[in-house]
């Protein structure tokens, strides 16, 4: 497994940090994005990051340029989605991969911009979402959700059942009205950020390796 360290220009003021990992022999690629409040250095991204690409899958993280900044406000909506266009092209200039060999996904935020391209595009092998922000907490009468209905690629959600920002009820309903159905893997008791209730028997690093088994398989299956 080879690591490099790649820069990309996003805008004339912006570059961003990635991090890639490239086995030996791939056919598929995953690119993750952070989500709104933690880099891609973050435990969660980290792990998936990482995990994935044991299984024989080039990996990619990047952060957003507030990130890169260190500020905490995110960036307007059209450079959140620049950075994914810049990221997915450099990957394509960097490795000759087609993009129906790319999987987009993203922690919350950063799967939503994932999902915002696919919604304009049906270009990319499938999307994985890492927690979904379906609605505002305590707003499940609001769901955003418009943009799921238009996308044709595959896609598989992974959601806990204490998600203040994805009531399970209201999501699953919505999940029957999509045309391909796309896979919802369900954390029991996990919230937003699939950490558990403390009575719950179960240790992180086992949610994470659940996450990235179900995930590779996903992968496979669609390549």
């Amino acid at each position: 497994m080879k690591t490099e360290h790649h820069t990309i220009t996003i805008t004339k003021k912006a570059d961003i940090s990635s991090v890639w990992l490239i086995p030996k022999q791939y056919s598929s690629v995953l690119i993750i994005a952070h989500g709104a409040g933690r880099d891609m250095n973050s435990l969660f991204v980290s792990q998936m990051h990482e995990g994935i690409a044991k299984h024989n899958i080039l990996t990619v993280k990047f952060n957003f340029p507030y990130m890169e900044r260190g500020t905490n406000a995110p960036n307007t909506p059209h450079v959140l989605e620049e950075t994914w266009h810049k990221v997915i092209d450099t990957v394509i200039e960097k490795t000759g991969v087609a993009r129906k060999q790319i999987f987009l996904s993203g922690k919350s935020m950063g799967g939503k911009y994932a999902t915002i391209l696919a919604c304009k595009e049906d270009l990319y092998a499938g999307i994985i979402l890492y927690g979904f922000p379906l609605h505002a907490p305590g707003k499940s009468n609001k769901p955003r959700f418009d943009l799921l209905k238009v996308i044709h690629e595959p896609m598989l959600f992974f959601q806990g059942t204490r998600d203040s920002l994805c009531k399970l009820e209201v999501f699953e309903s919505l999940l029957q009205t999509i045309s391909p159905k796309p896979t919802l893997h369900i954390i029991e008791g996990g919230n937003h950020s699939f950490n558990l209730l403390k009575r719950i028997d179960r240790t992180e690093q086992s949610v994470f390796d659940e996450i990235v088994r179900v995930s590779v398989d996903w992968i496979k299956q669609k390549s």
